[in-house]
């Protein structure tokens, strides 16, 4: 039952129905367009209607350590649903537990909560459920629970017990917005069944915030492997109306299925509803141990001084500061922070291990309408994950705890995670540099591919660096991986017409790609740059075929649509690349992400000026945060649409290659060549 109640009050844990309806906001002139806002706000949907089924015939499925119950059709059918409830039977059911024929519900269905309820909201959504939902004629599933939950007598000493069915009665020492927000939050929006510490009967410590008991009310709970954190004292009142209206804020993004709740949720509440429960959430006094809420936005932190000398900040390097950034500080609208994010820097750090194992996803909201992804990393081991965790437990001006690799693998049993991810390439681990018997050369030698502009300022000429094109500092399968390059230099090069070293390649990419000057091919930062690339290539062969080199291909008798490329730009790249391809950056003029074209991009002279180089690349690493791929939520664009927005981008404006009449003196010249 546990697992069940707790999955239910994850979907309401702030599904918060209406109680009087707002003054500034007048409530709909029907009982049943009431009832209708009151369902909507509900989320009655995430419940009683099942994955492409039909709405509120119920048969979700809903899995608990003592058994499977399904949800029921509250649809008015007369036969299967609840079309020939009363509306007393209805009542009961909502305050009591009991349905029309006498059985007790599980409390799954958080009817104590539902008893607070007003006779006239109860109405409301009596009338609605009657009136404007179509019936379906789907039977209920029976529920399949072990002894001796299967016995449902035993709910009724449960109720005895714990259930009170004493209505909301407003606190005259509160004002009239304080007591709307706390009848949302206390009634039929049900936050305590995920926010409330549990008893030992599997009861909420507290239905409210009132008594000897108040202090437990919404001060935190671990449910469904999530910890549901405290929700007393909670941010500014904006904050909060600001997360629950759109998902995220300045400090946090919602998680698991809290991400389903705003979106089907509360983000369609009123303004007036969402800063009434954001006043009353802020007024109850702080838990012994909540962590202290942020006010005021932070400036973002420097990267820690660890960052590249630890395994936890090399792997944190390698597969989340794309995102999140080294500052910790994320990308506002896309990806959250992890500096001073209450979930990263909890005692408990359920969720955060739930996230890495399993993935996230943003919710889809007006404000956000794009969904942003972030893949599972449970293909890392159990240290690896420890390892970055406590680095990012630790890092920013958060002062979490470490973790173990003994927590880890604790989750990992219990979710049994899958990597949906069915790539075989075997991505190099940045942490291993420091096992180097050259550390020092090597480290540096990712650097100035990851941070090529900062660190050589007098040889990049735009905003590029290495890893604009090498994602991840070379890592990524299909994202031109430094995996094995080495062992193919020396080699000919068509473009140059001539057998080429391997320095004479990367300052190739110092001149085209970065707009730059070449570095003298003996010195300590070309040398550097040559020592990441051995020790990339690992046993790798000059025969070899090394999985997930290069870019791939897109078939060249594709003709691209302009027309179409740069509606997809628009659709998919320009949030990260600018309306008018300028990149992206802070307000500090700090690049986040590259442009595509203008003065700052890369030249004609460049791959990637290529349309059908560039399509390739588009087509297996673009966008970011997609879908589940690791590393990056990368990729998913057609063929089509990959050439069409490759085309697009590449043939705008950006700046000339001065040496472009001694590419390919031998011939070979490719179809998509710029000049």
């Amino acid at each position: 039952m546990a697992s069940l109640v707790s999955r239910l009050a994850m979907l309401g844990s702030t599904l918060l129905f209406a109680y009087p309806a707002s003054a500034s906001e007048p409530p709909p002139a029907t009982a049943a367009e009431r009832g209708a806002y009151i369902a909507r706000l509900g989320d009655c949907v995430a419940c009683h209607t099942a994955k492409g089924g039909e709405l509120m015939a119920g048969g979700l499925e809903l899995t608990t350590p003592m058994g499977t119950i399904y949800s029921s059709n509250i649809t008015p059918d007369k036969v299967t649903g609840i079309g020939r409830y009363t509306f007393e039977q209805f009542d009961r059911a909502m305050r009591e537990g009991v349905n029309a024929a006498g059985t007790n519900l599980y409390p799954a269905m958080p009817y104590p909560s539902y008893a607070k309820m007003t006779e006239g909201d109860m109405r409301d959504l009596y009338a609605y459920l009657m009136e404007d939902v179509k019936p379906v004629n789907q039977p209920n599933l029976e529920a399949d629970m072990k002894f001796p939950f299967s016995q449902r007598w035993g709910l009724s000493l449960w109720n005895l017990v714990f259930l009170d069915k004493q209505p909301f009665v407003a606190d005259p020492a509160r004002s009239d917005e304080l007591n709307r927000g706390a009848y949302l939050v206390q009634g039929l929006g049900h936050c305590g069944a995920c926010h409330t510490p549990r008893g030992v009967a599997f009861q909420e410590k507290a239905m409210d915030d009132a008594g000897s008991g108040g202090q437990h009310f919404l001060a935190g709970e671990t449910v469904e492997h999530w910890r549901a954190l405290s929700l007393r004292n909670l941010w500014t009142v904006d904050d909060t109306v600001q997360l629950l209206k759109t998902g995220q804020n300045r400090f946090a993004t919602v998680s698991g299925n809290m991400a389903e709740v705003i979106s089907h949720s509360t983000q369609h509440f009123t303004d007036a509803d969402l800063t009434a429960i954001a006043r009353y959430l802020k007024s109850l006094p702080p838990g012994k141990d909540d962590l202290p809420m942020p006010m005021v936005e932070r400036t973002p932190a420097p990267a820690p001084d660890n960052l590249f000398t630890s395994r936890g900040g090399l792997g944190y390097t390698q597969f989340c500061s794309d995102c999140h950034r080294p500052d910790g500080a994320g990308v506002a609208g896309m990806f959250p922070p992890l500096a001073h994010n209450p979930s990263v820097a909890s005692a408990n750090p359920t969720s955060l291990l739930h996230i890495t194992l399993t993935g996230w996803q943003t919710a889809e909201t007006v404000a956000h309408p794009r969904v942003y992804t972030m893949p599972g990393f449970s293909r890392l081991t159990d240290t690896e994950i420890a390892e970055i965790l406590t680095f990012v437990r630790s890092s920013w001006g958060n002062d979490g705890s470490a973790i173990s690799a003994a927590q880890v693998a604790k989750l990992r049993q219990q979710l049994k995670p899958q990597d949906r991810d069915a790539s075989t390439f075997e991505t190099p681990r940045l942490a291993d540099l420091l096992a180097a018997s050259n550390a020092d050369e090597v480290v540096r030698g990712m650097r100035l591919h990851l941070q090529t502009r900062d660190l050589l300022p007098d040889n990049v000429g735009n905003a590029l660096n290495c890893t604009s094109c090498h994602l991840n500092a070379g890592t990524v399968a299909d994202g031109s991986p430094f995996v094995g390059v080495s062992a193919f230099f020396p080699g000919y090069a068509p473009r140059a017409g001539k057998v080429i070293t391997l320095e004479e390649r990367i300052n190739g990419c110092f001149r085209r790609s970065m707009s730059g000057s070449p570095l003298p091919p003996q010195g300590a930062d070309m040398q550097a740059m040559v020592a990441y690339f051995e020790w990339m290539k690992n046993n790798t062969k000059p025969e070899d075929k090394v999985p997930g080199r290069g870019v791939g291909k897109v078939d060249p008798s594709i003709k691209p649509d302009l027309d179409n490329g740069k509606q997809v730009y628009a659709q998919q790249c320009a949030v990260c690349h600018g309306n008018d391809g300028e990149g992206l950056t802070r307000a500090d003029g700090t690049w986040i992400f590259p442009p595509l074209w203008g003065e700052q991009s890369f030249n004609i002279g460049a791959g990637m000026a290529r349309t059908y180089t560039a399509a390739a690349f588009v087509k297996r690493n673009m966008p970011i945060g997609m879908h589940e791929k690791f590393p990056l939520g990368q990729g998913g664009l057609s063929d089509q649409d990959a050439v069409d927005v490759a085309a697009w981008f590449s043939s705008q404006p950006r700046p000339d290659f001065p040496d472009k009449v001694k590419d390919w003196p031998n011939g070979g010249r490719p179809v998509d060549a710029r000049y």
